[in-house]
C-alpha cells in the first residue's frame, strides 16, 4: 500500500465481495459511502446497494462509521485517522471524522485488485451478455490503524504558464486523494496569464488570459513558437472544481500572485502598473520587472479580486504569492518613494511587506488565513500568515526563522519538491527547466528541518510538491512529471518518519499496476518509455 499505513496486522479470516454487496453507513459517513459505491459499481459492474448501520448482505458488506476517539477529542492530523478491519463478517472502517472514513476507503481500494481501479469491468463471467460483471473478490484479513503525520499534504499545479482544462484538474484531484493528499494549490495568475473570471474586472480574462505566443525550446534559446495560448476558468468551473474536491476531502487553495508576477493583470489594466504604458501578456518565461504600483486603488483592486475568489473557494486558506518581486520600478517611481517615506520605511524595497499586510488584513477580516512564499518574511510577514518555504539553499534557516516568529510553515523546498525539474540529467528526459529530482530523492526528503528549536516542531504543519508548467504543456506531460514522484511524496507527507527506500521500492513497483489501471502516464523507474523519451539511441536501439 502507498502511502504506508502506520500499523498493519494480518488476521486469519478475510471476506468476499461480489455482485449484490452492501455499503452500510451512519449518517455522517453517507456521502463517503455513496462515492465508494459509485466507484465499485463502475469498476466491477456489480449492483452495490447503500444501507444504514444495520444493513448487510450475504454478498459482502462494507460498514462505515464516524466514532469519537476514546482517547479524547482529536484535532489536526488525528481527525483524519481511521481503523480498518477485514474479517469474515465484512469490512469495517471507523474514524473520528468523515475525512478519516474516506481515507479508510482509499486503503480499501488498494486492498482490492488493481483492476478494480478501472472505470469499467474488464472481465465478466461467460455468457454475461450486455451486463458484464467481475467475479467475486476475496479481501485478505487485516487490521489497519492509520493516520497522517502532517495536516497539510499538498499538491500544486501552475495553470498560468500553461492552461489546463477543468477535466484534468478533476482527474488530478482523484489521483491526489487516492494517495491521501488533501490540499490542491492552484497557481491561477502570473505574468504569462490570468486564469479565472472576475466580474468586476472583465478585462482580466478578455485580455489577461491570452498571450501571443510561448517560448519554443528552452527559454535561453530566445525563440517563440508563434502560437497563441490561453484560457480561463469561469466561476462555474471553479465552483465545480471546489465541490468535486470537497467530496474527496481536498481543499482548494487558490493563489493570486502579487505584487510581482502580475504582468497579465497590468496588460489588462495599465493603471495598475508603475509606468502607465500598455504592455502585452508576457511571452517569455522567467520574471517580468513590471509589477503593481501600490496606490490605494491598486490595493483595492487586489482585495476586490480576492473577495470574488473567496466567494467561490470557501476553504480557510488564500495564497497571495509574494515571491520574486523586483523593486526596480518602485525605486524609479517618485510615488513609490514618497509612499515609503510617508510610512516611515527605509526605502521602496520594504513596500512589499506593507502591501502584504494590507491584503492579509482584508483576508483576515473575512476569516481567511493568508499563505505566501518565502519572501513574505522579508520585512516581517503578516500576523498569522502561513509561510510556504520554497528556496532550497536556505530552506532550513527560513523555516526556523518563520517558526520562531510564530508562523506556521509548509515545507516545499525546490531541491526535493519541484517536480518541474527532470528526473535525471539523461538526454532522454523530456525538456525541463533543469535536472533533476529522482523518485529516491523525493522519498529521502524530511520536512521537519534539523535543528528546529524545541517546542517549534508543531509549526511545521505540512509539506507540498509543486509542478510549474513552463515546460509542461499537456496533461500527459504533467502526469509524467508528477508520477511516480507523487507516490513517494505521499508517503513523506502521510506515513511515519522512519522510511527506507529498499522497503519502499518494491511496493512502488507493485503500485504501478494501479497507475496502469488508472491510465496514468507515469515514468517507469528505469527511465522514459520510447513514447515518452525526447531522444533515441541508435547504438542501443531504444531510448537513452
Amino acid at each position: 500500500m502507498i502511502p504506508r499505513p502506520s500499523s498493519v496486522r494480518g488476521t486469519a479470516e478475510g471476506t468476499t465481495l461480489s455482485d449484490g454487496m452492501v455499503v452500510a453507513s451512519d449518517e455522517a459517513s453517507a456521502d463517503v459511502a455513496s462515492l465508494l459505491a459509485e466507484e465499485l459499481q463502475a469498476a466491477t459492474g456489480w449492483r452495490v446497494a447503500l444501507g444504514g448501520p444495520g444493513a448487510g448482505s450475504s454478498h459482502g458488506t462494507v460498514r462505515l462509521a464516524v466514532r469519537p476517539d476514546p482517547s479524547g477529542v482529536p484535532d489536526g492530523p488525528s481527525l483524519e485517522s481511521y481503523r480498518l478491519r477485514v474479517s469474515a463478517s465484512g469490512v469495517e472502517i471507523e474514524a473520528p471524522s468523515p475525512a478519516g472514513v474516506f481515507y479508510g476507503t482509499r486503503t480499501l481500494r488498494e486492498l482490492l485488485p488493481a483492476e478494480l481501479l478501472r472505470s469499467a469491468p474488464t472481465i465478466g463471467p461467460p455468457g454475461a451478455g450486455a451486463r458484464s460483471a467481475v467475479a467475486p473478490v476475496d479481501v485478505p484479513g487485516v487490521e489497519i490503524e492509520d493516520g497522517p503525520r502532517f495536516a497539510w499534504r499538498g499538491i500544486h499545479l501552475d495553470v498560468a504558464r500553461h492552461f489546463f482544462q477543468k477535466r484534468f484538474v478533476l482527474r488530478l484531484i482523484d489521483l491526489a486523494s487516492l494517495h491521501k493528499l488533501n490540499m490542491l494549490h492552484l497557481h491561477l495568475t502570473d505574468d504569462q496569464g490570468w486564469r479565472f473570471q472576475v466580474d468586476r474586472y472583465p478585462l482580466l480574462t478578455e485580455v489577461g488570459a491570452w498571450r501571443r505566443e510561448s517560448p519554443a525550446g528552452h527559454y535561453r534559446e530566445g525563440r517563440g513558437d508563434g502560437t497563441p495560448h490561453g484560457g480561463f476558468y469561469t466561476k462555474a468551473d471553479l465552483a465545480e472544481i471546489v465541490a468535486y474536491a470537497a467530496r474527496r476531502f481536498v481543499t482548494v487553495v487558490p493563489e493570486v500572485d502579487m505584487p510581482g508576477h502580475m504582468l497579465a493583470a497590468i496588460a489588462a489594466y495599465p493603471q495598475l502598473g508603475n509606468t502607465g504604458r500598455q504592455f502585452e501578456v508576457y511571452t517569455s518565461w522567467g520574471i517580468s520587472d513590471h509589477v503593481l504600483n501600490l496606490e490605494e486603488r491598486t490595493v483595492r483592486f487586489c482585495t476586490d479580486v480576492l473577495d470574488e475568489l473567496a466567494e467561490i473557494c470557501p476553504g480557510p486558506y488564500i495564497h497571495i504569492g509574494g515571491d520574486e518581486c523586483p523593486v526596480t520600478e518602485w525605486e524609479a517611481s517618485a510615488a513609490a518613494r514618497d509612499l515609503a517615506k510617508s510610512l516611515g520605511l527605509p526605502g521602496p524595497q520594504r513596500l512589499q511587506s506593507w502591501f502584504s499586510r494590507q491584503v492579509a488584513g482584508a483576508l483576515s477580516a473575512k476569516g481567511r488565513v493568508t499563505v505566501g512564499w518565502t519572501e513574505i518574511l522579508e520585512g516581517g510577514a503578516p500576523p498569522g500568515a502561513v509561510v510556504m518555504v520554497w528556496r532550497g539553499d536556505d530552506a532550513r534557516e527560513v523555516a526556523i526563522k518563520a517558526a520562531e516568529a510564530g508562523h506556521d510553515v509548509i515545507m516545499s523546498p525546490e531541491t526535493w519538491t519541484y517536480f518541474d525539474l527532470s528526473y535525471s540529467d539523461s538526454p532522454a528526459e523530456p525538456l525541463a527547466i533543469r535536472a533533476g529530482i529522482s523518485v529516491a530523492d523525493v522519498y529521502g526528503f524530511e520536512p521537519v528541518p534539523a535543528g528546529l528549536p524545541p517546542g517549534l516542531e508543531g509549526h511545521v504543519i505540512g509539506t507540498q510538491c509543486q509542478l510549474w508548467t513552463e515546460y509542461v504543456p499537456t496533461p500527459e506531460h504533467a502526469e509524467y512529471m508528477y508520477f511516480p514522484r507523487v507516490c513517494a511524496f505521499s508517503e513523506v507527507a502521510w506515513s511515519p518518519r522512519d522510511r527506507r527506500w529498499d522497503e519502499f521500492e518494491p511496493r512502488l513497483e507493485a503500485h504501478m499496476a494501479r497507475l496502469d489501471a488508472l491510465g496514468v502516464n507515469y515514468r517507469p523507474l528505469a527511465g522514459p518509455t520510447p513514447g515518452q523519451a525526447r531522444t533515441w539511441s541508435t547504438r542501443m536501439g531504444g531510448p537513452l
